[in-house]
Parts: structure tokens; C-alpha cells; sequence
């Protein structure tokens, strides 16, 4: 009692900042920060950058929808796109992610999924529709080809995550009763990451739907042909009319992918 009544408040141990993977990825982050703001500085030259951006984005106004029919086709033509590749890649993710899981694949085959991934999304989705453009020529299906295999990487990376992130535990007492491989994995992972999977799934066709404007300017079909063909002509009064287009249909994909994410939001 004596030694608690002598003790001064200065004397009591300071509380130690605790060491995590957070706060150590977040220090190296902070130290990266800093490393990078030489990039961040300018052509030196004294430019009005306010008047620059005002002016430009003045011709943007109002948009022009003259050449609306063409335009809604050629949105059509995108979400079309968007939506196949969205599909297949979810259809081929699949078992590349149950591959590239830590609790179902063998270590071996765990590295090679993770290193095939790790390839296909160090490709931009740009490069990936010039390779499309290249074998299948300048249509819709080249660009249908491009993002599907970019989305493949990253699909397969989240739906992998969502394999990994269940307790592996029901699966191994399934098969401790008889159930085979497919069977553990169908009763005992599957249920449990599917509403992950369908959500991520939601959002990569979001993706794509801005992904695939932009791929139309290597002639991989779309709306970003028209982008491609008013920016060279310098219309950007018509350009603001497709960009109005892409920010509709996103708009209404947010809507919907949330109204569906949150049926599946546990209660």
C-alpha cells in the first residue's frame, strides 16, 4: 500500500505503441509517400492551371446529343461486351481461384495459379485488347477477348480470397464422414463464399463497363470508338454527350449492385 501512496505519476510507464502489420505497412507507406514527391513537380514552367482547366472544360458544354441513335447503339454494344466478358471470366475464375486457395489446392499448384494471375494482371486491359485486336481484328469480339482475360486476374485473385477466408473446418469434417473433394467444397466453401463471389462479380461488370468505353480507341468495338473519333476531331461538346452516356448506365449498375449486395449483407 506504502509503494502505491510513493509512486508519482511521472514515474508510471508510458504505454508502448503497439507493432503490427498494420502500423509497420503503414509507416513503409508514409516512407514511400515521401520517396515519390520529386514526381509529383511540374514542367517548371509558371502555367495558369485554374485558366487552362476552366477553358478546356468549357468546351465540354453544353454536351451534344445530336448523334444520340448512333450513340445508343454503340452503348448497347458496350454493355453487350461488358456483360460477356464479365461472364466468362467469372465461368473460368472459378476453378483458377479454387487452384490458387491455400486450404483446397496442394502448395505446388497453389504458386503456379498465383503466379499465372499474378501475369495476366501486370498486363494493362489496354494492352490486353491490342493483343485481341491484333488476333481477332478490330470488332466487338476483340474487345469482348481483352477483357475477359483481364478480368480473369483480377477475379480470380478476389474469388481465391473469399475460398481462403472461410473456415476450412467444415469442409474437412464433411470429408471426414465420406464426402469426396467436390463434395467438401460444394457443401462446406462454396455456400459461404458465394454471396463474396457474386458480389465482386457485380463490381467487375462495373468495371468493364468503363473499361470496355476505353478499349474502343484500339478498335476493340464500344462506345470509345465515338470517344476516339470526336476527340480527333476536337468535338467536345459531342464527347461530353458520350461520357453523359457511360455515367448513366454505371449510375444505374451502382443502383442495382447495391440493392442485390445488400440481400445477401448478413442481418
Amino acid at each position: 500500500m506504502s509503494d502505491q501512496k510513493g509512486k508519482r505519476p511521472g514515474n508510471e510507464p508510458r504505454p508502448s505503441i503497439p507493432i503490427n502489420t498494420f502500423s509497420v505497412t503503414f509507416v513503409l507507406f508514409l516512407v514511400a509517400a515521401a520517396f515519390s514527391l520529386p514526381a509529383a513537380q511540374g514542367s517548371g514552367r509558371q502555367l495558369d492551371y485554374i485558366g487552362n482547366l476552366t477553358g478546356f472544360l468549357q468546351r465540354f458544354f453544353p454536351p451534344n446529343f445530336t448523334d444520340w441513335r448512333p450513340l445508343l447503339d454503340a452503348m448497347i454494344e458496350t454493355f453487350q461486351m461488358a456483360v460477356l466478358a464479365t461472364l466468362v471470366a467469372t465461368v473460368l475464375s472459378i476453378p483458377i481461384a479454387v487452384a490458387a486457395s491455400n486450404n483446397i489446392a496442394p502448395a505446388l499448384v497453389v504458386r503456379a495459379a498465383r503466379f499465372s494471375l499474378v501475369c495476366i494482371r501486370s498486363i494493362p486491359g489496354l494492352i490486353w485488347a491490342l493483343l485481341a485486336v491484333a488476333v481477332c481484328g478490330a470488332n466487338p469480339l476483340a474487345g469482348i477477348v481483352g477483357l475477359s482475360f483481364y478480368s480473369i486476374g483480377y477475379l480470380g485473385k478476389f474469388f481465391s480470397d473469399a475460398f481462403e477466408s472461410v473456415d476450412k473446418g467444415v469442409a474437412e469434417a464433411l470429408r471426414a464422414t465420406g464426402a469426396d473433394l467436390i463434395q467438401g467444397f460444394q457443401y462446406g466453401i462454396w455456400p459461404h463464399a458465394k454471396p463474396f463471389i457474386w458480389s465482386q462479380t457485380l463490381w467487375m461488370l462495373e468495371y468493364n463497363i468503363r473499361s470496355a468505353a476505353i478499349i474502343g480507341y484500339v478498335g476493340a468495338g464500344g462506345i470509345g470508338i465515338w470517344l476516339h473519333t470526336y476527340q480527333e476531331l476536337g468535338q467536345w461538346d459531342r464527347f461530353a454527350a458520350v461520357l453523359c452516356c457511360i455515367l448513366a448506365i454505371v449510375l444505374v449498375l451502382d443502383y442495382a449492385g447495391e440493392r442485390i449486395r445488400s440481400q445477401f449483407a448478413p442481418e
